[in-house]
């Protein structure tokens, strides 16, 4: 029998906030306090289809997730796969209502996710650094919905994108290193699988390299400030620490690296901020 509680754990709801967050950051940093209705209606969206993306993400994955995450809604029978599909595409279709409240460019984004939400299971995961590559981009895109949603300044939103996506792409290369007893049972074809778990994190340490060196852009080109590059150089510290700790506890490399991803991402909102007072 399907428990409510199973429902909420398939959206993985604190990720879900927290991508809505991201939203909120994008929006904020792209036009400040300035545009209240569009930016909360991009957040809402965004929750929802995040939720519904992990839970479509947990139909697909119940094979391997009685491998890896046993511990998961369906793999426990918290929830049925037919009911975890049901419920996410009743979660997407609340999120594309809500999105067509918004300009056309943050449909669009909108629209490219959702299909890539859809398809990256069935079609990309297991696929080498392809998958890893998707989810990062989605993650990257978050900030840019954000920031089209509310018909903002674009140039520092495009930055952050490019940091969220780098430091994303290297986060799932090490998850996929923690997977790789699982991922080899399923057949898949990971980066660690085809090149080794070694190569694979020294791949994640240059996305790490490129999202540190992305990240004083804004102050650089007079976008923000000062109390910008203040916030932001113990989150550039963090990636490196993460960087350095992944290649010998991948599962706290990625971790760290997550918590310092979101501490530039707050860097960009203390840059706006200084603008906007």
């Amino acid at each position: 029998m399907d428990q409510p509680r199973g429902f909420l754990e398939l959206t993985r709801p604190v990720n879900a906030v927290a991508a809505g967050g991201l939203t909120f950051t994008g929006a904020f940093v792209a036009a400040g306090v300035s545009a209240p209705r569009p930016t909360a209606i991009a957040v809402v969206a965004t929750v929802l289809a995040t939720g519904g993306g992990n839970a479509i993400n947990d139909y697909f994955d119940r094979e391997i997730d009685a491998i890896n995450r046993p511990d998961r809604p369906i793999p426990r029978a918290a929830v049925s796969p037919r009911s975890a599909l049901t419920f996410s595409v009743l979660l997407f279709a609340v999120a594309v209502a809500l999105t067509l409240l918004l300009p056309l460019l943050a449909i669009g984004i909108a629209l490219v996710n959702l299909v890539a939400l859809v398809a990256y299971t069935d079609v990309f995961k297991g696929r080498p650094g392809v998958g890893n590559a998707l989810v990062a981009a989605l993650t990257g895109s978050t900030f840019l919905y954000g920031g089209a949603a509310v018909n903002g300044d674009l140039a520092p939103v495009v930055v952050l994108f490019a940091l969220a996506a780098s430091a994303t792409m290297a986060r799932e290369v090490l998850k996929d290193v923690e997977d790789l007893a699982g991922d080899r049972e399923e057949g898949l074809r990971t980066l660690p699988i085809v090149l080794g778990e070694r190569q694979a994190l020294v791949v994640a340490a240059a996305f790490v390299a490129a999202a540190v060196l992305a990240s004083p852009l804004p102050y650089l080109r007079g976008t923000f400030g000062l109390p910008y590059l203040l916030v932001l150089a113990p989150a550039v510290a963090g990636m490196a620490a993460a960087t350095y700790r992944s290649f010998d506890a991948p599962s706290a490399g990625q971790r760290w690296l997550k918590a310092a991803m979101f501490a530039a991402a707050f860097a960009f909102v203390a840059g706006r901020a200084a603008v906007v007072l």
